[in-house]
């Protein structure tokens, strides 16, 4: 038996975790817009409030443009979203060198934005972080006895809690071209009005994966592929989708199209959908779909309640569900024939990766489970060796190799076992990995590289490259990062070090990170496990804590007198 939880532990880990998902923004009501520009307003105040304004996207950003004069009427409002954290400044902007003036000239009074800047939601709106100082001049000038705004860069700008306001989060579905089925791609709609959300998903979706799932997710939309109408709710409340120019598709690719269509809209509340090529239904003889008739095409998982939460500590693996939680594992993984270090359980929870101090080497075993199941040793044998993760599919764990190098192990049906390299040189050229936890759909990486959280794409090539693309930086306000894990496809959760150590939840897109309560815990933080519908599992410089959220406002430890735990859910 490994080290008994302490008494305020003796419970297993709790199956149910209603921590808030934090990709939701808006939700999509249609609300009033905000003011127009206030009388006699001065130079800093109109630009501020103009700045407000801009949230509200309703005609053409129509209140925003009542800040103008006609002649800044041609402002280009599409190029971009910039998102600001936090407060603006608007000041005066220095003045810039003298020059020769026209004295009928009306006055011109240069007022200057000043924030920090997230990053920006492209015209296709995916976000793409981008940390910086963030400054930009607009020109103001009187007209009529009142301050206008003349001249301005194109795009808007707005502070995140307005662009929470105003924008809704919302999944749209692409095809993973290995496994032919569909995961999400996180984009960010004008929240009203609420009728115009489905065309805006649709025209999304037609124009392909963001520049974060570009050359690892596909889709099922032949180039050309154009909606011959209008999408439009007919009288029994379907929404109707027509579609025209698809190409030649097969049964599943139709099938696909549909998993596509259905489950994002499905984002902005359309229950049924009647989907048609050129008038026809795009299946013959199926008139509607709901998200039912498509779930199993998603590769969105997550292990069954009965797998449990695994353990790595004293150098065994053990079962953190078990009536006392610790309980080691049956056979060699858990008598402690072999030192663990750290592991990793598949999805279904039948295959472990384990990794084992064989001084002054690593090496990585594979093997069930269950007790006299067979252990295969895997051929890497270097210095140091992250903890492993394993794709959706099983016959395949990822780990990294002396922080610098990404190995993959491959499992084929005959239980033979294969090694190969993951390229991945643009995570490595940002310095040594120690942690990288793949998503549970296959299609992502988030990575701690030289104290940072990242995260990235997966892509396959059709000759069986497989590499990492789309590295991004997350929020830097992290501090320290120590290690990370997915909590649903679009969040993680990591936690830093240093005595003000945190646990933090992380979009994956980079636009929001949310502080954890922490209370109970004492740093330094070791290690953090996460799963959907699951309690967050985060090891101290006591133990193992869970974390539900909701009704329960404080982490409860789950296994005492276990500093070195290395708590893992299956994935």
């Amino acid at each position: 038996m490994l080290i008994v939880a302490s008494a305020a532990g003796c419970a297993s880990v709790p199956e149910s975790s209603p921590v808030e998902v934090i990709r939701r923004i808006s939700d999509g009501e249609d609300a009033a817009p905000p003011p127009g520009p206030a009388a006699d307003s001065n130079p800093l105040d109109l630009v501020r409030d103009f700045v407000t304004a801009s949230g509200s996207s309703t005609d053409n950003h129509g209140v925003a443009r009542r800040f103008l004069t006609s002649e800044a009427q041609s402002w280009d409002d599409t190029a971009s979203v910039t998102v600001l954290d936090g407060q603006i400044d608007t000041i005066p902007a220095p003045s810039g060198p003298p020059g020769v003036r026209d004295p009928d000239a009306t006055p011109t009074i240069t007022i200057r934005i000043r924030g920090n800047q997230i990053g920006r939601v492209t015209s296709s709106g995916s976000f793409e972080p981008a940390r910086q100082d963030f400054v930009a001049d607009v020109d103001v000038v009187q007209r009529d006895g009142q301050w206008r705004i003349s001249a301005l860069p194109a795009g808007v700008v707005i502070p995140l809690l307005i662009f929470k306001d105003n924008y809704r989060a919302v999944r749209t579905w692409f095809v993973d071209p290995t496994r032919r089925l569909v995961v999400p791609d996180i984009r960010y709609i004008p929240a009203v009005p609420a009728r115009a959300q489905a065309a805006r998903v649709m025209d999304l979706l037609l124009a392909g994966p963001s520049g974060a799932l570009q050359g690892a997710a596909t889709t099922q939309f032949a180039q050309g592929v154009r909606l011959r109408s209008n999408v439009a709710v007919g009288p029994d409340n379907a929404h109707v989708v027509d579609l025209t120019r698809t190409g030649e598709l097969n049964d599943d690719e139709r099938r696909l199209l549909a998993a596509q269509v259905v489950l994002s809209l499905a984002e902005v509340n359309v229950a049924r959908v009647r989907l048609l090529v050129d008038g026809e239904p795009l299946v013959p003889g199926k008139t509607e779909w709901t998200r039912d008739d498509v779930a199993a095409l998603s590769a969105e998982t997550q292990p069954r309640a009965d797998v449990p939460a695994l353990v790595v500590t004293g150098g065994k693996v053990g079962d953190l569900n078990a009536p006392v939680p610790g309980s080691v594992l049956p056979g060699a993984f858990g008598n402690g024939s072999y030192f663990a270090e750290s592991a990793a359980s598949s999805l279904d929870g039948q295959r472990l990766a384990v990794v084992i101090s064989t001084p002054p080497s690593r090496t990585l075993l594979l093997g069930g489970i269950a007790e006299g199941g067979r252990i295969e040793p895997v051929a890497l044998n270097p210095s140091t060796m992250s903890r492993p993760t394993w794709t959706p599919t099983g016959n395949e764990v990822w780990t990294v190799l002396d922080s610098s190098t990404v190995a993959r192990v491959v499992l084929d049906n005959a239980g033979v076992v294969r090694t190969d390299r993951v390229n991945a040189d643009e995570l490595t050229t940002h310095g040594r990995i120690t942690d990288m936890r793949l998503s549970r759909d296959g299609m992502r990486v988030a990575a701690v590289v030289a104290g940072r959280l990242y995260s990235a794409a997966v892509a396959r090539s059709v000759d069986g490259e497989v590499a990492i693309r789309n590295v991004r930086v997350l929020p830097p306000a992290l501090g320290t990062v120590v290690g990370v894990d997915w909590r649903a496809s679009d969040s993680l959760v990591a936690i830093t070090g240093g005595p003000e150590a945190a646990v933090v939840q992380v979009a994956a897109d980079g636009l929001q990170d949310t502080p954890v309560i922490r209370n109970n815990l004492t740093p330094p933080f070791k290690a953090i496990a996460a799963v959907p519908n699951r309690s967050m599992l985060v090891t101290d410089d006591s133990g193992i804590w869970s974390f539900s959220g909701g009704e329960q406002d404080a982490w409860r430890q789950v296994l005492g007198n276990a500093r070195d735990a290395v708590p893992l859910y299956p994935g």
